[in-house]
């Protein structure tokens, strides 16, 4: 009897469970291969839907396409236990080695879960409900299942094979964690991995299976890389013939790109980029990951950005010198929410639509942010998790680094050691501020002698283009105070950027000068309550202005001081941490055509930044600094934005939040990093309750981590502005009826014009009906009386703040 996996919508077609068990196998294998899992993914894949071969889900699945209006209760029938339970009741046994267990223990885990997510090896309150899926769940018709997998897909000789090649690599890893003294969290990740493999193995294939269309075929990643390169070295060339190539800083600039090229000859690492702010970096970067690349036979190239605003940058600087807009993503956050609920396996069309989207990260050049980074690793259900495979044997470019929120900042660098030490892949840490990541307790193991830029002291001083001001005062700055001070400076130059901590300061200083402006300059307003192609039109026109020497003010949030290839005359930064400080003073004076000018320090009396605490922290530890700079500049080179300077605030910062780096949960008064680690105090919890230890290798707990990882602390949800007349069509299109294919495109160029609203926005847009649902209502969108050319999103309040991250 053939067995159904899958029956497509559009023509009745049966895929059996034997042909999606071979191929999402060969497919598991193929990812996992990349790092020498071969056999523990391709396991994985070839048990994850043995559930399927029963008359039981036969019947269920043949209904529910036959009643799309009254389907069987959704998960009704368990098809994902089986294939987990085969393994541990065929080789889980106390006589077994560690390595046999943790092979037993990892692949099920992957097979049990992939629906809904990874579960948990240790179950608060101290239960196991990994233990509770394999050993003790009532599956009515298990053992017909597991003897039409041997009678169909594979002897039960040829599987004993199978399991032991999957162990031997365990054996590997087991070497490789021992050698290196890597914490259990490693063991973790491995998994994780395993999981990637399969989800994306079998969305992939269902997809394709769907679609009706040929697997696609290998790309040719390396003859990609070379026209790149040969693009973008014809591009450098042309620099070297400008009228300024020979200006200092342009000279600088070119020697420390030639620098980056020398560097890529060396193998797979962690490394730090530490080009000045205004040196190039985006440039110097991509040349080093392109010889990087063809050198040492990478997949992919991967821009980590802290904002949205320096994907649209960087990725345009990019396009505008490869010309291969296709093979360029931009992945600027999840456009449709992720819904537990949607986990399961469902026969509701549409859903099935979107979860089947294509959206695994497979692009050659990829741009993305730090919460999308964080969330292939460490964020709930199977959507986020799917890309994480694509981050291996791939060169992985953090921009502006120094930005990791620091509550994530130990899973973030166990995350890069796993990419390094498993992975194959080359880790850039890119910034002008170093955060000192390697002084921390979990401590990120950078490479020795792994600085690509030499002599960094001297470099940064021939960099020097500003100079710091301390202009803070007892009562700060209120917005008409601010006003009359940007007035003075507007005398004595022609351009200014003042960057502020809040949303709220933002609006109350651009109403302020708004009203009072004079008529001799432009005034722009930056916000994140802007869709990214409405910002990239308002920095082009701002841009534009800037070069052609005409009289600007722009007002900003921390949005524009990092990543944005645009220069000011002067600017006025409200007072954070220093490194937010170096960054914006690389808005100024930008490329040294000028005298040396003034950045300002001021504080801001329309902030409140008690729901801020890394920006208030941040602020504390630079207005020490700015008194120790006071009383002995020597100290510090004389400089504020020094190296010096710099190493001792992120010590003073770091020093200040130790105990905070580790992911703490308040809800439960639990650190994520322990229970993804040891996991100590649940593991004495199970042991006094029963008796006896949890009788597992592994003890992580993952969902209940996974639960509550939000890289911002505040959710967002994703709403699509009504910007242009292209946003307007392709809201229309996202309410008709689409192809996956379709789908898939149409959600890609969505993010362009995505807007990410707190809840409590959301619900005032709902109550005013501004917002109304697209996509069956997976997608939200504003109507085009809550969106305006000035400022986007018309909301505003007292506190109300728009992360960057997202």
């Amino acid at each position: 009897m053939e067995y159904i996996a899958h029956i497509r919508d559009s023509d009745g077609e049966i895929q059996t469970v034997q042909a999606h068990l071979r191929e999402v196998n060969e497919l598991s294998e193929q990812f996992g291969d990349t790092i020498g899992l071969k056999n523990l993914a391709g396991l994985a894949g070839l048990l994850h839907d043995l559930g399927k071969n029963t008359n039981e889900f036969k019947t269920y699945i043949q209904e529910a396409v036959a009643n799309p209006d009254n389907p069987p209760r959704r998960g009704s029938v368990d098809h994902s236990t089986a294939g987990g339970r085969l393994l541990y009741q065929r080789y889980y046994t106390k006589q077994k080695s560690l390595e046999e267990k943790l092979a037993v223990e990892w692949i099920a885990m992957c097979i049990i879960s992939h629906h809904g997510g990874l579960r948990d090896f240790l179950t608060p309150p101290w239960g196991s409900t990994f233990l509770e899926r394999v050993s003790e769940k009532i599956l009515e018709q298990y053992e017909h299942a597991v003897s039409s997998f041997f009678e169909t897909q594979m002897t039960e000789k040829a599987f004993d094979e199978y399991f032991d090649r999957a162990k031997a690599e365990v054996v590997e890893i087991m070497h490789v964690i021992k050698s290196k003294r890597l914490q259990p969290i490693t063991a973790s990740l491995i998994t994780k991995y395993i999981f990637s493999c399969l989800i994306d193995a079998d969305r992939t294939n269902t997809r394709r299976f769907e679609e009706n269309q040929p697997n696609e075929e290998v790309f040719d990643s390396h003859s990609f890389f070379e026209h790149c390169y040969t693009a973008l070295m014809k591009e450098i060339v042309s620099y070297s013939k400008a009228e300024d190539a020979n200006h200092p800083i342009n000279l600088l600039r070119s020697e420390m790109s030639r620098q980056c090229e020398e560097f890529a000859y060396r193998p797979s690492g962690i490394y730090t980029l530490s080009i000045p702010t205004g040196g190039g970096k985006t440039l110097a970067s991509l040349r080093y990951a392109l010889k990087h690349a063809m050198t040492h036979g990478k997949d992919r190239i991967i821009y980590i950005v802290p904002y949205t605003t320096i994907i649209e940058q960087n990725a345009k600087d990019v396009r505008d010198i490869i010309n291969n807009d296709p093979y360029i993503l931009e992945h600027h956050s999840n456009v449709i929410k992720d819904d537990p609920k949607d986990e399961e396996e469902d026969y509701d069309v549409n859903k099935k639509k979107l979860k089947l989207a294509k959206d695994n990260w497979d692009s050659p050049i990829i741009f993305t942010t730090m919460v999308q980074f964080l969330n292939t690793f460490y964020a709930k259900g199977t959507r986020n998790v799917r890309r994480l495979h694509h981050l291996t044997n791939a060169i992985i470019i953090f921009d502006e680094v120094q930005s990791v929120p620091v509550k994530c900042l130990s899973l973030f660098n166990e995350a890069l050691n796993f990419l390094h030490t498993f992975g194959n892949s080359s880790l850039i840490l890119c910034t002008a501020t170093q955060p000192a990541l390697d002084f921390v307790e979990h401590d990120l193991k950078i490479s020795a002698n792994g600085e690509m830029i030499k002599d960094l002291n001297q470099v940064s001083e021939s960099f020097k283009r500003v100079n710091i001001i301390d202009r803070t005062t007892t009562q700060g700055y209120k917005a008409p105070e601010l006003t009359d001070f940007i007035h003075t400076e507007m005398d004595k130059v022609s351009s200014i950027l003042i960057i502020l901590n809040t949303k709220t300061a933002v609006r109350k200083l651009f109403d302020e000068l708004d009203t009072s402006k004079r008529n001799d300059y432009t005034l722009f307003h930056l916000s994140t309550n802007m869709c990214p192609a409405h910002r990239k039109d308002v920095l082009a026109d701002l841009k534009e202005k800037l070069e052609a020497g005409e009289r600007v003010v722009c007002v900003s949030s921390q949005l524009i001081e990092a990543g944005v290839n645009i220069s000011f005359q002067c600017v006025i930064r409200s007072l954070a941490g220093l490194d937010s400080i170096a960054q914006a003073a690389g808005r100024c004076n930008r490329h040294g055509k000028d005298e040396i000018r003034n950045v300002y320090i001021i504080n801001s009396a329309e902030e409140e930044l008690k729901n801020l605490k890394e920006i208030k922290i941040g602020a504390e530890k630079t207005k020490r600094l700015l008194g120790e700079f006071k009383d002995r500049p020597d100290k510090f080179g004389n400089d504020l934005l020094s190296l010096e300077a710099m190493s001792c605030y992120f010590k003073y910062y770091f020093h200040e939040i130790a105990g905070e780096l580790d992911y703490h949960i308040p809800e439960i008064d639990k650190k994520m990093f322990d229970l993804l680690n040891y996991n100590k105090e649940y593991n004495g919890g199970y042991k006094n309750k029963h008796g006896y230890p949890l009788p597992l290798v592994n003890n992580q707990s993952f969902a209940t981590a996974e639960s509550y990882f939000n890289v911002i602390d505040q959710p967002t949800t994703s709403v699509l502005a009504p910007y242009n007349a292209e946003a307007q069509n392709l809201m229309l299109e996202l309410n008709g009826d689409l192809d996956t294919r379709r789908l898939s495109n149409l959600l890609k160029k969505a993010q362009q014009f995505v807007i990410n609203i707190y809840d409590q926005e959301l619900r005032r847009l709902d109550k005013s009906g501004d917002v109304y649902p697209l996509l069956h209502g997976n997608i939200f969108a504003l109507r085009e009386v809550a969106y305006t050319e000035k400022f986007g999103l018309e909301l505003g309040g007292e506190g109300s703040w728009t992360t960057p991250f997202a």
